[in-house]
């Protein structure tokens, strides 16, 4: 009871700094109002029934995306590593939502952290193995511990479609096809097809020396693709899985998904049925997103399956960026609801993963102007939503990042900037110069209350204190003649609407031309203006403010 006593207290000062983001702070209050920054006695109830005060207790929850290399150091060799995450818990989830001081994150995806050459680990030599670079098991078992004892969730990320070509699976298949032996298990471990052809259109091969096949390798020479209708390969990659589900991580993300099978993602799509529905038996709630970086109409191949990441919300043209530029809300709601509706028909647990930027993408900082507001607005409508979202990692401090002409992922993948005097650094082959990279930093921005790390905080904040966002049935409003929209979504009996303005103007619209549910409470207001009035039906939104109402 005092700690649900204590988040009420710091939700009163919240959401009073919140209303107050664009002008004079109001003083709190826990009588109903037409203002924001009240607390009413509504969203008292709805936080204490809230999974005992404060605790997420299913996959609904905000992801943080860490590039493990680049994130920070613990042992002052320039990389980034297991341990280094570990001190940096007090930033991502100190485990006390009463303190306002951490970010608040729910889940970590942790980029590959097995042993590698390369420095970004999606080449893997040895799955049982962590990189020496990031640490050990145990650093890891005692990471795994710390994200659980805070509430967190930690998922690590699975490239299984390939492997390394110094990996021991590798070299057990070279041998075995110079020696011709067909009966050793390794035999058909990679897809390899004759060197003189034909070979499939659209596929890489590398020949092996001393042998008549080649190995496939769409990715690189040094990523040699395994051969999934072997039943060693399968029941090994299986092993794999269940070896860090057995160790206490809670999932993966799994990289390259489509891959599996190249270019027929139906017999991709059988793999993972299989793959999950073994997975499921481990844990029922493993939680599992896949990357399937295609249209809408690829990734619902996979949906019956696995969950996969919405690229068509992601990037510089995707309907998140383009919304917060002043683009109209309905549209984007509109897209939400139908994305919802379409993958809970495939599967019950289906789960809306949505995301801004990722390792693989510019950083959002890039097509995303901070100053000018978009990357709030971008953050609202990322955040107060349903499902799973994603940040990726320096994306609340609004870091920058491109490939830019040097074409090198290498310059997405920066040193996190912590401004305490943190030693990792950016990664091999970088050639993003220091001066196009923001001054501001995680150290700087934590102690600015209009920074955009504070906001992150906020916006995380108001989405934990009103669980129905995450959780409930969604529903679009559709607002006709403006660019205002939003949703109304009912969990457990409650319901909250919420609503944004990305227009750098004011707006007032009026509910009941959208819906017969009454709202009476501004239970939260944030944006680059911030204010919010509601009286009766009618709701007056501030520039770039989203607001939520109960």
């Amino acid at each position: 009871m005092k700690k649900i006593l204590a988040l009420l207290l710091t939700l009163a000062l919240l959401t009073s700094a919140l209303a107050g983001c664009g002008g004079e702070k109001p003083e709190p209050t826990d009588e109903p109002s037409s203002e924001g920054g009240a607390v009413t006695e509504e969203l008292r109830v709805s936080v204490d029934d809230y999974a005992n005060g404060y605790v997420t207790d299913d996959n609904n929850r905000v992801f943080y995306e860490i590039f493990v290399g680049s994130f920070s150091d613990s042992d002052g060799d320039g990389v980034g590593d297991l341990k280094g995450i570990l001190s940096r818990m007090d930033y991502l989830n100190d485990g006390d939502p009463a303190s306002g001081k951490s970010l608040g994150v729910e889940g970590l995806w942790l980029t590959p952290v097995f042993a590698s050459p390369s420095y970004h680990k999606y080449d893997v030599t040895d799955y049982y193995k962590i990189d020496p670079k990031f640490g050990t098991t145990d650093d890891l078992k005692t990471l795994i511990d710390a994200c659980h004892a805070r509430g967190v969730k930690l998922i690590l990320d699975l490239p299984i479609n390939h492997t390394g070509r110094l990996n021991a699976w590798f070299s057990a298949f070279v041998t075995a096809r110079r020696s011709g032996n067909e009966s050793d298990p390794y035999y058909d471990f990679y897809v390899a097809v004759d060197k003189n052809g034909p070979f499939p259109t659209g596929r890489s091969f590398t020949p092996i020396a001393g042998t008549d096949v080649c190995y496939e390798s769409n990715f690189s020479e040094d990523m040699p693709e395994l051969n999934f209708d072997s039943e060693n390969v399968r029941q090994a990659v299986l092993d794999v899985a269940k070896y860090y589900l057995d160790l206490g991580v809670d999932g993966f993300r799994f990289d390259a998904a489509k891959y599996v099978y190249f270019g027929d993602n139906a017999v991709s799509e059988d793999f993972w049925d299989w793959y999950m529905k073994e997975l499921r038996k481990i844990d029922p709630d493993v939680y599992a997103v896949a990357e399937v970086w295609d249209s809408d109409g690829i990734t619902d191949i996979y949906f019956p399956s696995v969950n996969c990441f919405d690229f068509t919300v992601s990037g510089a043209s995707g309907l998140i960026s383009e919304t917060a530029k002043g683009g109209n809300v309905n549209t984007y709601t509109s897209y939400v609801q139908r994305y919802i509706k379409k993958v809970s028909a495939m599967r019950d647990s289906a789960l809306y993963t949505p995301f801004i930027s990722n390792h693989d993408m510019d950083r959002a900082a890039g097509f995303l102007n901070v100053a000018g507001g978009n990357m709030k607005v971008a953050a609202n409508l990322l955040i107060l939503g349903p499902g799973s979202p994603f940040i990726y990692y320096g994306e609340e401090l609004g870091m920058r990042g491109s490939r830019g002409g040097a074409n090198t992922d290498a310059n997405r993948r920066l040193a996190m900037l912590w401004g305490d005097g943190d030693t990792v650094k950016d990664p091999e082959g970088t050639t993003y110069g220091a001066d196009k990279q923001i001054e501001d930093t995680a150290l700087t921005q934590a102690a600015d209350e209009n920074s955009l790390l504070t906001y992150y905080k906020k916006v995380i904040a108001i989405r934990e204190m009103n669980p129905e966002i995450a959780r409930g049935q969604y529903q679009a409003l559709s607002f006709s003649g403006t660019n205002v929209g939003g949703f109304i979504s009912e969990w457990n009996g409650k319901t909250v609407c919420v609503l944004h303005n990305t227009l750098k103007t004011s707006i007032t619209v009026d509910l009941k031309n959208a819906t017969d549910k009454t709202f009476t409470t501004l239970a939260a207001v944030i944006g680059t203006d911030g204010t919010a009035t509601l009286n009766g039906t009618s709701v007056t939104i501030g520039a770039q403010t989203s607001v939520v109402l109960r």
